[in-house]
């Protein structure tokens, strides 16, 4: 499929630009090894595969080239590129997995209190929500974040692996480190953060010192939020956090972080859209 190598847009070049994805496609199904060239770009080469692969067929091959193109973020962020191999194989078990938790993501669409939606924050600053979650017996936790602008579009997204921990407050005080962490790196400065930890918002708020054995992690939140040139925190009901809260479950058997900019998390997609319902 040499035609995926070939430049064009941003989108097409990212994606299908780098050597290394060869052999993705060469472990693929025949149909996408096989094809034609002169593609100009991603809508091209769409429409030419449309008319000749199954739905099944079609849907693995977004998934793999939203596998390469996470990887691709992945790497943007310090993480290492996995063997092409491996990412073949992900991408079918990834399909059957996203395909089977559709019937335990399903949510109600029943109207919720109007104190429990998510709000948008003020044009020109962006609401992160952070969540985390302890699985026990699984000697790790589960970090969720995600971005939105004032319209409720996702400019960012994590979820991510977090170290085993011992109290939900610890595990919530690492998630949003590592969240803010992920907004400055992304390069968002005018942030509103909000958790559902009323102990955690009131420490990173509160200017007085911590002495507790978390107090390093406060004082790293509080030296991340001094960088930005516009903070807000408060604390949010469950509710209003949904949208990590169906994360956590998908963090349950990640493999490694994953990274989402400028695209909904599929995971999550449900919920974001009964989000949107109460703008």
């Amino acid at each position: 499929m040499s035609y995926l190598y070939k430049g064009g847009g941003d989108h097409y070049s990212c994606v299908m630009g780098y050597a290394a994805v060869t052999d993705v496609w060469v472990g693929s199904i025949m149909k996408l090894q096989k094809g034609g060239s002169d593609f100009q770009d991603v809508l091209q080469l769409v429409e030419y595969l449309v008319d000749r692969l199954s739905t099944d067929e079609m849907e693995l091959f977004w998934v793999q080239s939203w596998l390469i193109w996470n990887q691709r973020n992945c790497v943007l962020y310090g993480g290492q590129l996995k063997n092409p191999k491996i990412l073949n194989r992900r991408a079918e078990e990834f399909l059957q997995e996203f395909k089977q938790s559709q019937v335990h993501l399903t949510m109600s669409p029943m109207e919720q209190p109007s104190g429990e939606v998510w709000q948008p924050p003020p044009s020109m600053v962006y609401k992160l929500n952070f969540d985390a979650a302890i699985f026990s017996g699984m000697e790790k936790s589960g970090i969720r974040a995600i971005i939105r602008n004032e319209r409720g579009e996702v400019m960012a997204g994590m979820s991510a692996i977090g170290p085993m921990v011992e109290t939900s407050e610890e595990a919530e005080l690492l998630a949003c480190r590592r969240s803010l962490e992920f907004a400055v790196d992304v390069g968002f400065t005018r942030v509103m953060i909000k958790g559902d930890n009323s102990n955690v918002m009131q420490a990173i708020s509160s200017a007085v010192v911590n002495y507790s054995f978390l107090g390093n992690v406060v004082d790293d939140i509080r030296h991340l939020m001094s960088g930005l040139q516009w903070v807000k925190t408060s604390k949010i009901r469950r509710g209003g956090n949904k949208v990590v809260h169906v994360l956590a479950q998908h963090a349950r058997n990640l493999e490694s972080d994953l990274y989402w900019l400028e695209d909904s998390p599929p995971p999550a997609l449900e919920a974001l859209y009964q989000d949107a319902l109460f703008l």
